[in-house]
């Protein structure tokens, strides 16, 4: 017999100690071979002043077993409490987030009973860096940050993935038709990395039709890639696309670590009354035995799970009275699973989990004679706090800042130009870009300039808010217009 495995529980809030404790007894009735480290995070965490809702102490446990298994939390509303999903994605570089969204018609109802489709969202970039100002009275501000190594790992994640899990075919969603530097950045990644992998497919959809193809046709697809926003919205989208959101399992994996979970919610409401269906955490811990080592073991809960779906037994969540034999609460599901271990489903489609090689990440290595584009400074946006006219009124005022080798060229506003030759339609907040560039093309300009720029806009009154940079990188231009 193998030695256990040590591994972090958090039984989290609401119907969270219901559905832990039923899966721990599940997986333990199959013969999981763990040891549990319990710690405490979520609601009350954070209530008693500790805003990342996971005690310091708790971090030891972490580090020294690397698999965590959660359920779901709380998270006050309010107050700057920062997710803890996303703290410990991003403190354990958890750079995959992995869910398989299978239909288990007619078990459960759905409308799609040929799904099975693998969701594979980027999880550390994006949006949720959770970088965001408050810059003027009317406008905040969000960072959306893409990276060439996170858009490779992630890309690289996903064709391995298929590539280990026989798998055909990997799809690729972004927006790059109108974000055409980050998302047009992660698409370009993906067209190179899936150029290493000839005999696996691979396709590329602008989201929002490729999102409207998944609702309609998810049979279409294999394995999905997204930068993480897409992907958080999508893969709640592909669950309950085969019934029920609360029947899906969550893997966030980096290469020394991983957390395992439902993709559900706390579900409050439904606390203490022995009435949630712990399917989702379940399927958690069938990715985490996996993970361990124990695919011998997931095979046996995962398959009698299937075979409690097909003889009736369900929660109220799937209970329907044309297929459902017995409505039973969070226990009496968690029994009838233990009462099936070593059966196969005679229905459903068998499962079993096999011990798969680590997938390499094979991040970019640069070789001694790659070319380094080279990167020069071009010109300057300058972003203000203004509210006291017209958008001519400040082409007026501003085009005085020029100076120093540097005019002012061009301001919008949301993005949209409004000076010179706006229109005079254009709805406009207080907040404004304001783009200084060099008057012969071709120029370089010092980071000097930019801070004489700056002191000659203070000293005439005007509250500069931010500065971006621009750039060429080999003479390309490495930042974007406005729009008109």
């Amino acid at each position: 017999m193998s030695q256990n495995v040590p591994i972090t529980v958090a039984y989290g809030d609401g119907i969270g100690p219901e559905i832990m404790a039923a899966t721990l007894d599940i997986i333990k009735a199959a013969g999981a071979r763990i040891d549990i480290e319990p710690i405490e995070v979520g609601e009350q965490v954070y209530l008693r002043g500790i805003s990342a809702g996971i005690e310091p102490s708790a971090w030891e446990s972490l580090r020294r077993t690397h698999v965590f298994l959660k359920a779901p939390i709380t998270t006050p509303q309010g107050g700057g409490y920062k997710s803890l999903n996303v703290t410990v994605r991003m403190a354990f570089e958890l750079y995959a987030n992995v869910r398989p969204c299978v239909a288990y018609s007619p078990f459960v109802d759905t409308k799609h009973p040929a799904m099975d489709v693998v969701i594979i969202r980027e999880n550390e970039e994006d949006l949720y860096t959770g970088i965001e100002y408050r810059q003027t009275h009317d406008m905040v501000e969000g960072l959306k940050l893409i990276s060439r190594p996170g858009s490779e790992k992630i890309i690289r994640y996903a064709f391995e993935y298929a590539k280990t899990h026989n798998r055909q075919k990997v799809t690729c969603f972004m927006k790059d038709n109108i974000m055409k530097m980050t998302d047009g950045l992660f698409h370009k990644v993906f067209d190179e990395v899936a150029a290493e992998y000839p005999e696996i497919k691979n396709e590329s959809w602008i989201v929002d039709i490729g999102a409207a193809k998944l609702a309609d046709t998810p049979e279409a697809f294999d394995v999905v890639v997204l930068p993480n926003l897409y992907g958080d919205i999508l893969s709640d989208v592909a669950a309950q696309l085969t019934g029920s959101v609360g029947l899906a399992g969550s893997a966030n994996i980096g290469d020394n670590y991983a957390m395992f979970e439902a993709i559900h919610g706390s579900a409050p409401r439904r606390a203490g009354q022995n009435l949630a269906n712990p399917s989702g955490l379940l399927l958690g811990a069938v990715l985490m035995l996996v993970h361990i080592g124990q695919p011998d073991v997931a095979t046996l809960v995962n398959n009698a799970w299937l075979r409690t779906l097909e003889d009736g037994i369900h929660t109220y969540d799937i209970f329907k009275p044309s297929i459902s034999k017995e409505k039973v609460g969070t226990k009496e599901f968690a029994a009838a699973i233990i009462e099936r271990i070593g059966q196969q489903p005679q229905h459903l489609k068998a499962v079993t989990y096999s011990d798969t090689p680590k997938q390499a990440t094979r991040e970019r290595v640069v070789s001694p004679d790659a070319v380094i584009e080279k990167k020069e400074l071009v010109g300057v946006d300058v972003f203000l706090d203004w509210n006291s006219g017209t958008p001519e009124e400040l082409g007026e005022l501003f085009s005085k800042m020029s100076g120093d080798g540097l005019e002012l060229t061009m301001i919008s506003n949301r993005g949209a130009r409004v000076w010179p030759q706006g229109m005079g339609e254009t709805f406009c907040t207080d907040h404004w870009r304001c783009r200084f560039m060099p008057p012969q093309a071709d120029t370089t300009i010092s980071h000097n300039q930019i801070i004489s720029l700056l002191q000659r806009i203070a000293g005439a009154g005007f509250d500069f808010i931010k500065t971006e940079n621009l750039y060429t990188f080999d003479g390309k231009q490495s930042f974007s217009t406005a729009q008109g």
